[in-house]
């Protein structure tokens, strides 16, 4: 079995990160983005949240690509069994580095694969450690700006790394798709 996918794949995510896991696997990417709502029920565990909107983005993506290989995915943090968003602002950036310092976090991803008028959908989950962080390493990172736009409000493939002390399982997923799973799934679709 070859490890490469020729076709070029749709990704529905405007995550620069997942296109990058993808791109540093050899696949060649055309990014669309869904747009689509990203509200889900309260009571849903993060592992049917990150299901529901990769495949809600897939969904919505699909009809422009009719097809084509599309990869949707969606990514939270979760830690006391509640998900942790992407923060508003930067006082919620800071507030939400706190509760994950020297605690265990996990980081769900979901993936939703349509090809060969196939669907599946999936997740991954990877445990992370942060380092108890001091209240001015919390400011000096928020401050840098990696926290927009982040789940959790860090990203572990920029200085964000420095709050990790260590990970349980995929380490692609935390950055925001399980590239190996994903494309081994892919490509058996194909």
């Amino acid at each position: 079995m070859a490890l490469r996918i020729e076709p070029i794949i749709v990704l529905a995510s405007q995550s620069p990160s997942r296109r990058m896991l993808l791109e540093q696997a050899g696949v060649k990417v055309e990014v669309l983005v869904s747009g689509a709502d990203e509200t889900v029920p309260e009571d849903f565990t993060p592992a049917q949240t990150v299901e529901c909107l990769a495949r809600r983005k897939a969904e919505a993506v699909a009809p422009l690509c009719p097809g084509r290989p599309l990869i949707a995915a969606d990514s939270v943090v979760s830690i006391d069994h509640m998900i942790i968003g992407k923060p508003a602002d930067d006082e919620a950036a800071k507030a939400t580095l706190r509760r994950l310092s020297g605690r265990t976090h996990q980081l769900y991803t979901g993936v939703c694969l349509m090809a060969g008028g196939q669907i599946q959908v999936f997740h991954q989950v990877t445990d992370v450690t942060f380092y108890p962080l001091a209240e001015e390493e919390i400011a000096e990172y928020v401050a840098m700006g990696e926290s927009t736009g982040r789940a959790g409000g860090y990203g572990i493939e920029g200085v964000g790394v420095m709050l990790v002390q260590s990970i349980a399982g995929d380490y692609p997923n935390i950055v925001g798709l399980p590239v190996a799973e994903t494309l081994r799934r892919l490509r058996k679709m194909l």
